[in-house]
């Protein structure tokens, strides 16, 4: 894909310095671009490579003013991130893709209703009463168990798995090997020591706009519905237990694992291998920092957390220096206590 300097700035509503007629065909990192690629500045430390980069263009924040010469052809814009999302769009291959087409490998059950421009993979299966909505793309290796529903312009990668009953709504990514409606773990202790299985007997629903990691792992809940409200965007390997809630535009990191039955507020932000005990509630915009563990519910919004168990995030930080200087603490101690004694028995 070629584009010119004037087109990006139309479609980022930017402003141009330099020359209009400059063309970009690929994006790259602004240390390593050369001609013909186009690159982004929005980190301070970095702004060494804009006087040195190769690259035709080179996207900037408006409140960027240059102290050296820059031979890229500028594009200013409010936000360098979010344009740079919405660019980038344009240029992934995976939204590249062919004609809407069935694999004569795929098995589609003749029950199943298959919207407009949906396209389905060698060796997908979809089962009886599935409902798979407009121009989605269902990669090869996919599994949609009996009576799920997918809406539109969802995109599903090599080898994910829904299972039965479960909804999935408008314009979400599961990646490859994500797993939704997976059992619950639900078992009763018996008097022998053993385990009964409780079946699980519920669903999962994920709301529009919801993208779910490599190797993520949803389970259906043991009555009602696991739900994953609309926005959030959820890391690989995660596991999120049965009736567990996730609210809106909430954002995990890899290997976050949360218990059952916990309800995770809106716009919180869970860092990687957070992990969270169940029957808990998170209040919105949470945040905890990477490993914490959580072990009580977090009624304030907007709390920042760090530890394990979690605490807050500057006690969490100024208990770690003196951790850190506990053995010097402990000489110090030892050295006062031998003072002392000295002074007493004197």
């Amino acid at each position: 894909m070629k584009i010119t300097a004037a087109q990006l700035a139309h479609m980022l509503e930017g402003t141009l310095e330099g020359d209009p007629n400059a063309t970009a065909q690929r994006p790259a990192r602004i240390e390593e671009a050369v001609e013909g690629d186009f690159a982004f500045l929005d980190n301070p430390r970095y702004e060494s490579y804009a006087y040195t980069t190769k690259a035709s263009i080179l996207l900037v924040s408006k409140a960027f003013q240059p102290v050296q010469p820059i031979t890229a052809t500028l594009i200013k814009v409010d936000d360098v991130r979010s344009c740079l999302a919405m660019l980038l769009q344009q240029f992934d291959p995976a939204n590249q893709v062919n004609s809407p087409v069935i694999s004569e490998h795929a098995f589609v059950h003749a029950t199943v209703k298959l919207g407009i421009g949906t396209s389905i993979g060698a060796f997908s299966v979809v089962e009886e009463g599935a409902v798979v909505g407009k121009n989605c793309v269902i990669y090869p290796q996919v599994f949609i168990g009996r009576n799920a529903r997918i809406g539109d312009n969802c995109r599903l990668y090599p080898g994910a798995k829904i299972h039965y009953d479960c909804h999935i709504g408008d314009s979400c990514t599961l990646h490859a090997n994500a797993v939704i409606g997976s059992d619950g773990f639900g078992f009763a202790p018996q008097e022998d020591k053993t385990w009964k299985k409780v079946p699980q007997v519920g669903n999962v629903v994920l709301e529009n706009e919801v993208e779910v990691g490599a190797n993520t792992c949803i389970d259906r809940a043991s009555l009602g519905s696991t739900i994953i409200h609309a926005g959030a965007k959820i890391d690989n390997l995660v596991h999120i237990a049965h009736n567990v809630e996730v609210g809106f535009n909430t954002v995990m990191a890899a290997q976050v694992g949360i218990a059952g039955s916990t309800k995770i507020g809106d716009n919180c932000l869970l860092g990687g291998q957070t992990g969270i005990a169940g029957h808990l509630t998170l209040a919105d915009g949470t945040r905890t920092q990477a490993q914490s563990g959580l072990g009580s519910s977090v009624k304030e919004p907007g709390k920042a957390l760090f530890g394990a168990p979690a605490i807050d995030y500057n006690d969490y930080v100024r208990s770690y220096v003196v951790f850190k200087q506990l053995p010097d603490l402990q000489r110090q101690v030892r050295a006062l206590e031998k003072k002392i004694k000295e002074l007493e028995s004197k």
